[in-house]
């Protein structure tokens, strides 16, 4: 057990992180290999300022705290800290991956995974290129603090990604899709699903044509909604962003009308998948925050600063991609929630308009970006020709008033692959989603 010196405000959090990773590029392994990794990052904040230190020494934790209380001021009054005062002190061990823990799973299983799905791709005559991965993460994490927190818990995530490039001729088109699951026996990765990859992914290598640039109604998958949401309100709803910024402050004024009255956005941690962080970095409990509710400005993200300094609830969003960063306000699951309109009753409205089933990047502030990879034109309410659309883009504000449909049924959509940047800390594990959206108007080029 760790003694932490009076004077300060200290939390201690460790990571033992063991991760596979396996490549075939057409069809031959180019990677497989596994690694464990555990570090500890320190802070101490006397009052007037935080102090980090990073380190491999996990079993000498103890020596390297008192080298560095050596080294900063203290403060005798530190308790009655604002910030100081609104840490929760959680005590809790939530371990819910031991029983099928990845790192039990031998390699080869993992290898044959690529290599079953790989004959698919290697064996068509337009797949020139193909190039699958598969990784997976198992971390256990502690964190202890000064106030008493003595929290321990337990990450886990498996996913495979294919990415190829079609050719026939002057014709060329490039197409991925990815798996994600914390579990390696609810991984489906199969033959089967490759071949129907690989026939739609032939359909707009010969059948996709180029839009009509203008304004049509749009309507969004689940996995593109939860980017939209992502990108375009989650992270102007990290707190950190407002703090010295008036104008910010001002633009963003809880109870204010942001969207439409079907429209409803949450955060949060507790939700299984690549978001999951049942406590955050400085030992906060995962939690629920509406972001927009019923079309209405409710919430935003904090860490303990941000909260002390708006005058706001901590929410559980202080978060580091590792043991080698200090923590600040990130998102964790972003998620549109759920209306009560069938699917099929959004396609069945419009008239002529686009479909955006998923994408190659997206970004967002005040005007946002989404570039589909597949993407289909709507007639007569039905999905018909694959199209190109090098863009989608909007204001945000503009565009959240426009949503006039969603979709019953919500998807949250993980990625072992990537993830969140923000600050250089990337990539950081996050999951979004949401139902199908219709919006009644988007900028499509």
């Amino acid at each position: 057990m760790l003694k932490f010196k009076k004077g300060y405000y200290t939390d201690v959090r460790t990571e033992e992180r063991f991760v596979t990773n396996v490549t075939l590029r057409n069809g031959v392994l180019e990677e497989s290999k596994q690694t464990s990794t555990k570090k500890t990052f320190i802070r101490v904040f006397n009052g007037d300022m935080w102090y980090y230190l990073s380190t491999y020494k996990t079993d000498d934790v103890q020596n390297e705290l008192d080298n560095f209380y050596s080294r900063i001021p203290k403060n005798d009054g530190i308790d009655d800290n604002p910030v100081v005062k609104k840490f929760e002190i959680n005590k809790a061990s939530v371990f819910k991956f031991k029983d099928n823990c990845v790192k039990n799973d031998a390699i080869a299983k993992k290898q044959q995974i690529l290599t079953d799905a790989s004959e698919v791709f290697t064996q068509n005559e337009y797949v020139k290129v193909s190039l699958l991965r598969y990784q997976d993460r198992y971390s256990t994490f502690t964190f202890v603090s000064s106030k008493g927190a003595d929290i321990s818990y337990d990450f886990q995530l498996c996913g495979a990604v294919a990415s190829v490039v079609l050719a026939d001729g002057e014709k060329i088109y490039d197409d991925y899709y990815q798996v994600c699951t914390d579990n390696l026996a609810s991984l489906d990765f199969s033959k089967e699903r490759a071949r129907k990859f690989i026939k739609e992914s032939e359909n707009f290598l010969f059948n996709a044509k180029t839009v009509q640039p203008g304004v049509y109604p749009v309507i969004l998958s689940p996995h593109i909604a939860g980017i939209f949401a992502h990108e375009s309100f989650g992270h102007k709803s990290e707190a950190d962003f407002m703090i010295g910024d008036e104008k910010l402050k001002n633009e963003w004024i809880l109870g204010k009308k942001v969207g439409a009255d079907i429209l409803s956005i949450y955060d949060s941690g507790s939700e299984r998948g690549s978001g999951y962080a049942p406590f955050d970095d400085e030992g906060t409990k995962a939690g629920k925050t509406y972001l927009i509710k019923d079309g209405i400005l409710t919430g935003r993200l904090h860490s303990a600063v941000t909260a002390v300094e708006m005058g706001e609830n901590l929410t559980g969003n202080a978060r580091a991609i590792s043991c080698e960063y200090e923590p600040i306000v990130r998102m964790t699951s972003t998620v549109i929630e759920a209306g009560t309109t069938p699917k099929e009753q959004l396609f069945a409205k419009v008239k002529h308009g686009y479909y955006i089933e998923s994408y190659k990047h997206g970004s967002g502030n005040s005007t946002f970006t989404i570039a589909p990879q597949r993407a289909y034109e709507i007639v007569d309410g039905k999905i018909a020709s694959p199209v190109k659309i090098v863009v989608i883009t909007g204001n945000v504000f503009e565009t959240l008033g426009l949503i006039d449909g969603v979709s019953d049924k919500t998807e949250i959509v993980s990625s072992i692959f990537g993830g969140c940047g923000k600050n250089e800390q990337f990539p950081l594990m996050v999951s979004d989603g949401g139902p199908y959206i219709s919006i009644s108007k988007m900028n499509v080029q």
